[in-house]
């Protein structure tokens, strides 16, 4: 029997090595790219482009889910031939990822106009009869899309939409310049150097022990609730943001803050998530809503989230006047939160 366990924990680290060994080397190429220009010219060759207008990624409908379909670099040279432009134009696409095999992934948008370059829009519905595509606003297509694509999407449209409102430097006023990889722009005057950036949000669901406490703005659909929800303040923790917010949304004073887990959010202008799961006092739970920041706030039992959890259905659809609640969907990382705080629940009470 010991002889079994330390065989099959000897090959369980063997993996997790070789694994960590997979990703080190991904880690490793992609910086070279980002900080060498020559290697990164070499490397859109070889690699692979994902296509935006306006922001908006190139999909392809196939039966109720949506494809994303990448060109190669003699694909993508002939597309922009026969639109009167030459290969000068990639120069505009930006790295987001490789495979493990070092083939190299970038992202254009052909519909963005550079402060820099001459290069003019290229006409959309041109282009979606030529790749048998649409270009479709990323937000509508989010859930008929597979979590790996959304993923690079997320990233291809942050980053695009970053450099798309980043052309002038903040000091001298005058254009900054991308390098090969898009992970900066200079400014050549000031010199100074331009980063990516994100916002940090938290997100915290809130517990009394029993319920968690849900909240809704005017804008979601009806019937959805979802967590708390607000930007850190210059100058504040993770955890001073989760007081502050909870506080001026719905008048509770939290304790017992835990760490979930965070995601990267491309809506509306690319937010870090930071989720957190946090408890109040018991009989301290009497809601305040701020209505200048909130529609409703309310708590609901384990069995009301529960049967939320196992609901199904499509968000684009209007539910009827008595509508159930609606939780967020799995893609967003609320929905983990909650489902987290359900089998929290779940075990304690099995337990007792």
């Amino acid at each position: 029997m010991s002889l079994y366990c330390r065989t099959f924990f000897r090959r369980k680290s063997f993996g997790c090595y070789r694994l960590l060994s997979t990703y080190v080397t991904k880690a490793r190429y992609l910086f070279e790219l980002k900080e060498d220009e020559e290697a990164c010219r070499k490397a859109q060759q070889t690699g692979v482009f994902y296509l935006f207008h306006d922001l908006d990624p190139l999909l392809q409908a196939s039966g109720h889910r949506y494809l994303v379909p990448r060109l190669s670099r003699a694909e993508l040279e002939g597309l922009l031939g026969k639109f009167g432009q030459d290969s000068q134009r990639i120069e505009d696409s930006v790295l987001v990822g490789c495979s493990e095999r070092q083939e190299a992934w970038f992202a254009l948008d052909l519909g963005l106009k550079s402060a820099s370059s001459s290069r003019a829009s290229l006409p959309k519905s041109e282009m979606e009869a030529e790749l048998g595509g649409s270009f479709i606003k990323l937000r509508q297509a989010l859930f008929q899309l597979n979590s790996v694509d959304s993923s690079l999407l997320f990233t291809a449209q942050a980053l695009l939409r970053w450099h798309d409102g980043h052309q002038f430097c903040s000091k001298s006023g005058q254009p900054t310049q991308k390098n090969m990889a898009g992970s900066k722009r200079v400014c050549p005057s000031s010199k100074i150097i331009y980063y990516p950036q994100m916002a940090p949000v938290v997100i915290t669901l809130v517990s009394d022990g029993a319920r968690c406490l849900l909240a809704r703005q005017s804008s979601f659909p009806k019937g959805l609730y979802s967590a708390l929800a607000g930007f850190c303040d210059i100058g504040e923790s993770v955890e001073e943001t989760v007081h502050r917010e909870v506080a001026e949304e719905v008048g509770l004073e939290v304790e017992n803050i835990q760490y979930s887990a965070s995601q990267h959010w491309p809506f509306p202008n690319s937010s870090l998530m930071i989720a957190c799961h946090a408890t109040v006092k018991p009989g301290h739970t009497e809601i305040q809503v701020n209505l200048k920041e909130l529609e409703a706030a309310a708590w609901f039992s384990l069995d009301e989230v529960t049967t939320a959890l196992r609901r199904k259905g499509s968000l684009a659809l209007q539910p009827s006047e008595a509508s159930p609640l609606l939780l967020p969907p799995k893609l967003a990382i609320a929905h983990h939160l909650i489902k987290k705080w359900v089998e929290t629940q779940s075990c304690s009470f099995l337990a007792a």
